[in-house]
């Protein structure tokens, strides 16, 4: 049985995170598990959620003090530590200068690595995916830990261990694996075949303030009060979402398609939680941004067709809109899906549905929180809504 610390940590103090991190390896098996987790002289790759240039301390990517903390313990088992990532959008220098994150770790030595070095590298033993181009760094290092944020997320539900690697994938490539994987549930074997790959070894997912509704980056804060740490990264996953609001962790897809193949446990009898017991920090009022799983028919057609009515799609609040076109800018079906029309004497988007893949890569990298997700008629129906 997989095990996972459950930690009740309730602000963002550098020493009181340090000591709850300390807490959750020793549930895990102390000073043993760690030795095995970092053997002598391993490079250290960690990997922060950066997904957009954002302020220090912004629910929407890892809080500098949760990245001071992980630094603090790990120093103690290695002396060659690196971070990266590749945001969604803009640069991942200026993306890490702003969080926070470069000036902590210069303070300890830690380096940055932007992802601009990709390598091609292929995985033969893939559920989807064989063929890969991906961050050098994080494929070269010996031991890669995960460190995102808990947050809802438009195309998955939910993001967290699983997703954070995404930002594996070098700048713009993203767009082109949206591209290719339009449908949610193969962009989910993508994302287990690219953990694979890069052997994402243990994850420290940060819901001390989580992010509620219109996620990954302009939702709102909640006040979660947990960190949640495990080898298993489908664990990790399955004991977030069960505090928020996720009975069944097989409505999330990724979830779904690692219990189908066998990729990690994901069911509750398959998953030990160490410290905190679920019941004791679950909250009832989290507001999720989907709450069902898709719809599986025979046919693909018909699966096709009924995906289109009753799945979600991107809506412009017009009144928070500046007209900076950036929805268009990282729109992988660009310039077929968004249009900019004049309305008012600001540029507004306008979505061609037939056109659009429902990647949310709009709602997601917003700078303003100007788009969100809505459901037709039928999708209210059969209460796909978050509401």
């Amino acid at each position: 049985m997989e095990k996972v610390a459950l930690i009740k940590c309730g602000y963002y103090n550098v020493n009181l995170i340090e000591e709850k991190i300390r807490e959750g390896f020793k549930l895990l098996g102390g000073e043993k598990f760690l030795r095995k987790l970092i053997p002598y002289n391993s490079k250290v790759l960690l990997k922060p959620n950066l997904l957009n240039i954002e302020k220090p301390g912004s629910i929407a990517v890892t809080h500098y003090a949760v990245f001071e903390a992980v630094i603090r313990v790990l120093k103690d088992y290695s002396s060659d530590i690196t971070f990266g990532d590749s945001p969604g959008f803009g640069d991942s220098r200026k993306a890490a200068e702003r969080s926070g994150l470069i000036d902590v770790a210069s303070k300890y030595d830690v380096k940055f690595d932007g992802f601009s070095d990709s390598i091609h590298v292929r995985l033969e033993d893939s559920i989807l995916c064989k063929s890969w181009n991906v961050a050098k760094a994080a494929y070269e290092a010996d031991v890669v830990i995960t460190l995102p944020k808990l947050k809802t997320h438009g195309m998955a539900f939910y993001t967290g261990a699983i997703k954070n690697q995404f930002g594996c994938v070098p700048g713009t490539q993203k767009a082109t694996w949206h591209t290719r994987m339009p449908d949610a549930n193969n962009f989910c074997k993508m994302l287990l075949d690219l953990n694979t790959l890069i052997g994402t070894d243990f994850a420290i997912l940060d819901g001390i303030v989580a992010m509620q509704g219109n996620g990954p980056k302009s939702g709102e804060p909640y006040k979660l009060n947990t960190l949640i740490m495990g080898e298993s990264l489908t664990a990790v996953d399955s004991v977030a979402v069960r505090l928020i609001g996720y009975d069944n962790p097989l409505d999330i897809p990724v979830l779904k398609e690692a219990k189908d193949y066998n990729w990690g446990p994901v069911l509750p009898n398959e998953i030990e939680v160490l410290g905190e017991k679920i019941e004791d920090l679950k909250v009832d009022d989290f507001k999720l941004c989907r709450k069902a799983g898709n719809f599986y028919f025979v046919s693909p057609v018909v699966n096709n067709f009924l995906r289109g009515m009753i799945a979600p799609y991107p809506s412009l609040i017009e009144n928070k809109c500046i007209g900076c076109k950036r929805c268009k800018e990282v729109c992988p079906e660009n310039p077929k899906a968004i249009n900019m029309i004049k309305d008012s004497n600001t540029l507004m988007p306008e979505w061609d549905m037939t056109k659009c893949i429902r990647c949310f890569c709009c709602q997601e990298l917003c700078p303003e929180g100007a788009i969100e997700l809505k459901y037709n008629t039928l999708g209210r129906i059969l209460g796909m809504s978050r509401r």
